[in-house]
């Protein structure tokens, strides 16, 4: 797990990864190694997002999620924590549920993280229909994500139309950030519930059958709106190069058999907007790759059969974001002193960038590299009530022995800023040697409960 900085100028492509999947209120399944492509032999993702719908929402679950994490969240953190991810962001609106995670090395470069959610569901006073959003600047850039669940039903289409756009105008409105729309990078994705208009039964099935999914697409309810749309023209999907998603029995492959005998539909869908494209064809001008410091390719837009847990198949797309860093260098860099072990107080160095807005609420934890998010610390250190030197070169902070890990291990330290509730430096992984005064004797009660607790999952939202 390399902690290479971004190099200015140099061009870097992340690997990110995004999931919709309206899980009719199940429980995770027991294996998503194939859903987050965890066994592909190629790259590994940078950032995982993930936007369900229809998370079991009833009140007492509700009530209790508020306060701790929810299974699914507890479930992803368990399968990508070991992975070297760590829990972002996530929010929570009823049944939608947005989360993101990111490769640790990626942490001190994404900034100005904010949450949002708009409801819609009978007339914006009851959250089971609506948007959660998650915005960041990520090396730079500016890039939202917005995930939807839109009214049902083949007559609703101008509904789930209007509803997206109130989701648009309603993000972040009278705070401090920009509109969705004004993001460098906009993603729009969830069950959207769009259908497909005019055909029979019948013919949508025979269709799927002989894999002929072309002769569906312009009765799509979403591509027809985005022939009409002026601000639907300038979001990009790719092909439809799989079944419609929508309804299945569950634990099957089968479309609806129950008496209603849904018509088949693309519910589930993965759009994205590119800002300066949209500036560029509106004024018809050329666009030079100089111009152009943030591009997104998408490598992979597909559906996965093999989940039968909900009547919607889960959908996936995998992008390649293609950006140069406007931000180059952590706003903290820092280090541990020396060789670290219980058997005695402990060191950490750290300078900040001149332009750094410290706090006297900033603070450093320290962290198993596998930790899960950013409360999920060992122990921590005020930065100013604990530092106990200072020069023009950097800061010495002390953590006290009696808070190191008596058992030693892999651990790495994070700068934790209170005016950008935000990582903002994190040190290469290292090693604390075990106590060995304690070797040949029975660990303290204390260290084995240390030892055997889950890890802490107090953590609800965002950082």
């Amino acid at each position: 797990m390399g902690m290479e900085p971004a190099h200015r100028g140099a061009v870097r492509e992340l690997r990110l990864h995004l999931v919709t999947w309206n899980v009719g209120t199940a429980s995770p399944p027991p294996d998503v190694s194939s859903l987050l492509q965890l066994d592909s032999l190629g790259a590994t993702m940078d950032m995982y997002v993930i936007g369900l719908q229809e998370v079991n929402s009833k009140i007492t679950n509700f009530l209790s999620d508020l306060a701790f994490d929810d299974p699914w969240s507890i479930f992803l953190m368990t399968v990508l924590s070991p992975l070297g991810y760590i829990k972002l962001s996530s929010v929570r609106m009823q049944g939608l549920l947005l989360l993101i995670f990111v490769k640790h090395v990626h942490l001190p470069f994404i900034r100005d993280l904010h949450t949002q959610f708009t409801r819609t569901g009978l007339y914006g006073y009851w959250g089971n229909k609506g948007g959660v959003t998650i915005r960041m600047s990520l090396y730079g850039h500016t890039v939202c994500f917005v995930n939807c669940h839109l009214p049902a039903h083949m007559e609703n289409t101008e509904q789930r139309l209007d509803d997206f756009e109130k989701i648009l105008e309603m993000q972040f409105e009278g705070e401090n950030i920009p509109s969705a729309l004004e993001h460098d990078v906009l993603f729009w994705f969830g069950d959207l519930n769009f259908r497909i208009a005019d055909y029979g039964i019948h013919f949508v099935r025979e269709s799927i059958n002989n894999k002929r999914y072309n002769l569906l697409w312009e009765k799509d309810q979403l591509n027809m709106a985005k022939k009409k749309e002026a601000f639907l023209q300038e979001f990009i999907e790719g092909p439809l190069h799989f079944k419609p998603t929508y309804k299945f029995d569950l634990y099957s492959d089968v479309y609806d058999t129950s008496e209603k005998k849904r018509k088949p539909a693309w519910t589930d869908r993965i759009l994205w907007r590119v800002k300066n494209l949209c500036q560029h064809a509106a004024k018809g001008g050329e666009f030079s790759e100089e111009q152009q410091t943030i591009s997104v390719t998408l490598n992979n837009y597909i559906s996965h059969m093999s989940y039968g847990i909900s009547d919607h198949k889960p959908v996936t797309g995998t992008f390649g974001l293609e950006l140069k860093p406007l931000v180059s260098e952590p706003l903290v860099t820092l280090s541990p002193e020396g060789e670290w072990s219980a058997e005695h107080d402990v060191l950490i160095n750290y300078s900040a960038v001149p332009e750094f807005p410290s706090s006297a609420w900033d603070w450093i934890g320290l962290f198993k590299v596998t930790f899960k998010h950013v409360n999920d610390y060992v122990t921590y250190s005020w930065v100013e009530d604990d530092e106990i030197s200072s020069n023009k070169d950097g800061k010495q902070v002390y953590m006290s022995a009696a808070e190191i890990p008596d058992v030693g291990g892999e651990f790495l330290l994070c700068y934790y800023s209170n005016n950008l509730q935000s990582v903002v430096g994190i040190s290469q992984p290292f090693q604390i040697q075990p106590n060995r005064t304690l070797i040949g004797k029975e660990l303290p009660q204390e260290e084995n409960s240390w030892m055997q607790r889950p890890d802490n999952l107090e953590s609800h939202d965002e950082f």
